[in-house]
């Protein structure tokens, strides 16, 4: 339980964050595209505080806690996701983000629209809505609940309601400013208190030779075997990416960021930065995992499940005051991935439902539009919660893989557009469609597979690998694009993509094609450590 030092830390956390949420929106701009302003940011966004935000969007509690609990139950392996995002950001700095600056979009949806069609803004849009609102929000709201539930002593739906409202409020009013730099003092503060259960559980461990010795070599190696059921080295390199660039290139909840920059190098160089911020979790999140483990083995405490990992080791080794500190890494954590999907939602809600429909409408109109569709995020966010309570935790664990079942022919579509000009709308909105139908068919069988037969190729089709699977419906989903775009010809979009990206492929800065290469050490480095 908390103490009194440990709620006066947590005390000046949320000031420090309101301040910093109040200021942001004393000082935006009084641009007259008052919708730029609200949901890119008034794309004067520097490359420090973009990567800042990628990062600290995409780490949430569950995140910090599931890393953990992954890493006590089978080592370091978890950490590929992290390590190959930094490639997947490499990839959003150097073959997307000249192409989306340039054609100018809000979202990813009118992206596709402007490359194939309507039809395709369409299908995005309402699958991203459906999927934030169904999966992030969800999983972020319940988690908030939890960590006041088991770490504060405050009961869930108390804590749900705090989280909720208190990071709503900030973001309808401040939009993507108060959003970019309240995340970027939320990175921070969960990087310092992972860093200090780091250290401090070394210590008590006896150092990281020790832990290397406890863990042993299987739980050390980043590589498992192709019959791995978590992590064949097979649906690493070939699954994985697939997933990583629907994720890093093509999502607005990550690509909203990127759009809000002030010019291409602050925006690639965001991109870059964030590459390097995500090699961090292998060390801060997995890491402590395997100290839980190796100090579960030493008898400082008994690990009944894996996902107690990291509230055991905050319990053990932090002091009074530090734990504070480390319950503010989580919260913030949080509160940064809720507020990122209420706007990026938002944007969506906004861009590319209600102008579609109402085309003559103000710059101030769609502010308006977007600060309620954010409150009305929040409200359901609140109503949500009995849902939640009341799924059982299989069926919300597959509510969560419907992602991972829609994004492949998301990133065939995306790859195809911006690599290939005679890619074609028809090509497009079939593969999408293909990919969905073959995604929502795995899901429904998959949770009805204790009525298959097994060895039936139905059996198979829903116990086969989920990154083997994203991989073959990738494949499948660019053959149809590929196929048909050839087959028919449709009159040629007035922009040449390919043509974007030679324009812009020469206007970097020396520093960030450096560092994009020192990245790539890093990883690679990383890799032969840990195999």
């Amino acid at each position: 339980m908390l103490e009194s030092l440990d709620w006066l830390v947590l005390a000046a956390y949320f000031v420090l964050v309101f301040a910093i949420a109040i200021w942001s929106w004393a000082t935006q701009g009084k641009s007259k595209q008052q919708s730029a302003e609200y949901f890119l940011a008034g794309r004067h966004a520097g490359w420090f505080v973009i990567g800042a935000s990628l990062f600290a969007s995409n780490i949430g509690a569950e995140h910090l806690i599931g890393l953990a609990g992954t890493g006590a139950a089978s080592g370091v392996a978890v950490g590929q996701f992290e390590v190959l995002a930094s490639l997947m950001l490499l990839i959003l700095a150097w073959v997307f983000v000249p192409i989306y600056i340039k054609s100018g979009v809000f979202t990813m949806p009118e992206f596709l629209e402007k490359r194939y069609s309507p039809a395709a803004r369409w299908y995005l849009a309402i699958v991203s809505i459906i999927s934030y609102v169904l999966t992030k929000i969800s999983v972020t709201v319940a988690a908030g609940g939890i960590v006041f539930e088991s770490l504060m002593g405050i009961s869930f739906w108390t804590g749900a309601l705090i989280v909720v409202l208190g990071t709503g409020i900030y973001t309808i009013f401040g939009g993507l400013r108060a959003v970019l730099y309240t995340d970027m003092v939320q990175m921070f503060v969960f990087l310092i208190s992972s860093g200090m259960i780091v250290v401090l559980g070394l210590k008590q461990l006896g150092g990281w030779d020790q832990m290397v010795a406890l863990s042993g070599p299987d739980f050390m190696n980043m590589w498992k075997p192709i019959s791995d059921p978590a992590f064949p080295w097979t649906g690493i390199i070939l699954g994985a990416p697939i997933l990583g660039i629907w994720y890093w290139c093509t999502d607005q909840f990550i690509v909203q960021r990127v759009l809000s920059g002030r010019n291409l190098n602050h925006a690639r160089g965001g991109a870059v930065f964030a590459g390097f911020l995500k090699l961090l979790p292998l060390f801060l999140f997995v890491i402590p995992g395997l100290i839980a483990h190796g100090l579960h083995k030493q008898g400082f405490f008994n690990l009944e499940t894996p996902d107690q990992a990291l509230p055991l080791l905050m319990a053990t080794v932090l002091p009074v005051g530090l734990k504070g500190v480390a319950v503010a890494g989580l919260l913030a954590a949080l509160m940064s991935s809720l507020s990122s999907v209420f706007n990026s939602c938002s944007a969506l809600i906004t861009c590319d439902v209600y102008k579609k429909l109402k085309p003559r409408a103000s710059d101030k109109q769609l502010v308006i539009v977007g600060q309620v569709s954010t409150a009305a995020l929040v409200v359901f966010g609140l109503l949500w919660i009995p849902v939640i309570k009341s799924i059982s935790g299989q069926l919300y664990q597959y509510l969560q893989s419907v992602q991972a079942y829609i994004s492949p022919p998301i990133a065939a579509v995306f790859l195809l557009g911006v690599l290939w000009t005679r890619a074609n709308s028809i090509g497009a909105i079939s593969a999408l469609w293909l990919g969905f139908v073959l995604g929502m068919g795995r899901l429904i069988l998959e949770l009805n597979k204790s009525w298959l037969t097994p060895g039936s190729f139905f059996h198979w089709f829903a116990e086969i690998n989920f990154l083997h699977f994203a991989f073959f419906l990738f494949v499948l989903c660019s053959l149809l694009q590929i196929v048909l775009s050839l087959v028919i010809n449709e009159p040629k979009k007035d922009i040449s993509f390919t043509k974007i990206t030679r324009q812009t492929s020469g206007k970097s800065s020396v520093l960030v094609p450096g560092l994009s290469v020192l990245l790539l050490a890093c990883v690679a480095s990383i890799w032969l450590y840990f195999s």
